[in-house]
């Protein structure tokens, strides 16, 4: 018989979407309460003081509606900016690539985009000798980040593999959780916790399962875990430290592999390969 509650393990499914959508929000209610909690503290200090005058019962009321006031504002300019990261990133890097890298690229994006049902999509050649990709929240949009060393040295199937993966991101509510962590002034630990440890591995699942040939997206994760990259590069750089969950390769500035670490590119093609 068929089982009518059967959900695709290849699929990310409606909860799960909203699990990593809700971590997202917790996070950024969390960084914007400090600024109620001083509002409040004023307000709570009024309260003691209402036997001396009802004038501070009124500054108190006052206070606590300008507490909540704050947290609101603090968590919507928190949300605009991880929202608006894309620009951010962006001015960091120079644009690169041909007329044909750049016709390559949209090829790979307008059928892909399509399949993940993500919609105004802007593609960006950046100048980088690593190997890496980024699909990033700009404003209303999405802007997808591809260094001029990976449009070089990768087969079709592998730029293909790696768009995927990037779609599939934002598919599993992911996108919103890196986003959060690359505008957070925090720990790596905690930018880590945000993210969510491990979940480049499922969105490598999400991505060879629509595109239907893991050994493409096996070859892109290949090819990152034997680069070499030069002192030059961004993602050998200590900036890339604060931005690194929203790449493709999350551990590009790592010079031997983890196998105990499911971000890790080694595994993950090791994973894709034997699927």
């Amino acid at each position: 018989m068929l089982d009518p509650t059967w959900q695709n393990p290849y699929a990310p499914s409606a909860a799960e979407r909203q699990t990593h959508l809700d971590v997202a929000r917790r996070f950024a209610i969390k960084r914007s309460l400090p600024v109620g909690y001083v509002v409040g503290g004023v307000a709570v200090v009024s309260l003691v003081a209402i036997a001396i005058s009802w004038w501070f019962l009124l500054l108190a009321l006052l206070l606590g509606v300008a507490a909540v006031l704050a947290v609101r504002r603090a968590l919507a300019r928190f949300e605009d900016r991880a929202n608006n990261l894309g620009a951010k990133v962006l001015s960091g890097f120079t644009i690169a690539g041909t007329s044909r890298d750049h016709q390559r690229l949209m090829t790979v994006l307008d059928r892909l985009t399509a399949t993940f049902g993500v919609d105004q999509v802007s593609a960006f050649v950046i100048d980088d000798a690593g190997y890496n990709a980024a699909l990033v929240p700009n404003g209303q949009s999405y802007a997808f980040l591809v260094t001029s060393a990976l449009m070089r040295d990768f087969e079709l199937i592998e730029l293909e593999g790696v768009v995927a993966h990037c779609m599939a991101r934002q598919r599993l509510g992911v996108l919103t959780r890196e986003s959060a962590s690359a505008v957070v002034n925090a720990a790596p630990s905690v930018r880590r916790d945000v993210a969510g440890s491990g979940l480049t591995y499922r969105a490598d699942e999400v991505a060879a399962a629509a595109i239907r040939y893991p050994l493409g997206l096996a070859g892109a994760l290949r090819r990152c875990a034997r680069q070499v990259l030069p002192p030059s590069s961004y993602f050998a750089s200590t900036q890339y430290d604060r931005s690194r969950f929203i790449w493709f390769d999350v551990c590009g500035d790592r010079s031997t592999p983890d196998l105990a670490d499911l971000d890790d590119v080694e595994l993950r093609a090791l994973a894709l390969e034997e699927w």
